[in-house]
């Protein structure tokens, strides 16, 4: 009987030691969370200078921990919407939880290790994709590799859309669509309205506006992206047997949650914040007011229905659609491939970093192999930021002009 205590608290702390991980990786997802999608509020913000660079991130900053606590309904999508973790009465699966929810940490924490990973090497390279489809890519790498493909919840029950498909794949697709045609429209009615009045004017008046809907902007984005941590560990925590409902998120999850992404806002994505305010369209303040008014809008109301939404997929799109609503601007389609690109490619990049990540895991087997997970992490995000002070991106050269206009030769 001794030996059988020995062994259950022996695996008791085993457990604890790989949620300890997975909490602790989540939050740091969340913090890469918000530098990464910082540029989805106040790129356009900074690029018409309506905001100083450093302004800009702080009040992103302040306004995202807000908007944390103001709804937990993408949250539960997070937790009910991809793994298969419940019965058809509602309770945790047994086979899930019969190592005492060791396979399902597992999963979380190699699912997360893939989301941080792709956005760390996105954001290197300047290009902003979506952290949330890095997140539900790492997840359902994960789980196909653990569990197969029938423990990812594709379509919920299959009454309706739901699951990853109707929570996650359409609102992929129809989200930057929705928002580049409210914004192009915006954009239009604007300047259809201010035909004929003095620029300076103009330009002055809609940058005050700009700093109102850039903090809606933020404060939309505090309530749709903080929440998909927080349904993450609260995912864990289910898994590990220390919480039980499937509707509810608990109050220090929410807290840790909030300061995190609201942490990573203010020190500030610079490298995709030059990309959007600068490399896709030259942009004035009347577009950036339309585009971040439309963005807010699309986010704010997807938050409401539990729809897991990309925020950079609705800011890209509105800033497009902007760009399009003004006749005379320049859309650099280049750079907007590149971006089209990186999000055709998020979920299986990220899900295959998961997958592997998970088969490293489940290799060396318990704590270790959740330890050498981490330390993978570790190593991978050391070595992008180090490769990143080679061409820093500050507050300093964020607003620098895209392509360099070339100097004329005078001959003769």
């Amino acid at each position: 009987m001794a030996g059988r205590s020995g062994s259950h608290d022996l695996l008791v702390s085993h457990e604890f030691f790989i949620l300890v991980l997975v909490v602790v990786t989540a939050l740091g997802f969340d913090f890469t969370n918000g530098f990464h999608d910082t540029a989805n509020a106040m790129a356009t913000s900074i690029a018409t200078k309506a905001l100083k660079p450093r302004t800009a991130v702080a009040l992103a900053g302040i306004l995202n921990l807000v908007g944390a606590f103001l709804s937990v309904e993408v949250a539960l999508t997070v937790t009910n919407a991809v793994v298969k973790i419940q019965d058809k009465t509602g309770a945790p699966k047994a086979e899930l939880l019969s190592d005492g929810g060791g396979a399902l940490l597992l999963i979380v924490l190699a699912g997360l290790v893939g989301g941080i990973i792709w956005n760390l090497f996105t954001w290197l390279l300047g290009l902003p994709s979506s952290s949330s489809h890095a997140l539900f890519g790492g997840l359902i790498g994960a789980t196909v590799a653990g569990l197969g493909w029938a423990g990812v919840n594709w379509n919920g029950d299959g009454s309706k859309l739901d699951g990853v498909v109707g929570k996650v794949l359409l609102p992929a697709l129809l989200s930057p669509v929705i928002a580049g045609v409210v914004a192009a429209f915006g954009t239009w009615v604007i300047y259809r309205i201010t035909l004929g009045v003095a620029q300076r004017f103009t330009d002055q008046g809609f940058r005050w506006g700009q700093i109102g809907s850039a903090s809606l902007v933020s404060l939309a984005h505090g309530t749709n992206d903080a929440q998909k941590t927080m349904g993450v560990i609260t995912l864990a925590l289910i898994a590990a047997g220390d919480w039980t409902d499937t509707g509810a998120v608990p109050l220090w999850v929410k807290v840790a949650c909030a300061l995190a992404i609201a942490l990573g806002t203010y020190v500030g994505g610079w490298r995709i914040i030059r990309t959007l305010g600068k490399g896709i369209v030259e942009i004035t303040p009347q577009q950036g007011m339309a585009a971040q008014s439309a963005s807010a809008a699309v986010i704010l109301a997807s938050s409401h229905l539990g729809f897991a939404l990309s925020t950079t997929h609705v800011a890209t799109g509105s800033i497009v659609g902007a760009g399009i609503g003004q006749p005379r601007a320049v859309v650099r389609w280049k750079v907007a491939g590149r971006m089209i690109g990186a999000w055709l490619i998020t979920v299986p990049a990220a899900g295959v970093v998961g997958a592997l990540m998970w088969w490293l895991g489940h290799l060396v087997g318990g704590a270790g192999g959740a330890l050498l997970i981490f330390v993978v992490l570790l190593a991978a995000s050391a070595a992008m930021y180090l490769h990143s002070r080679r061409r820093p991106v500050s507050e300093h050269n964020v607003n620098e002009d895209w392509e360099p206009v070339a100097p004329v030769s005078v001959s003769g």
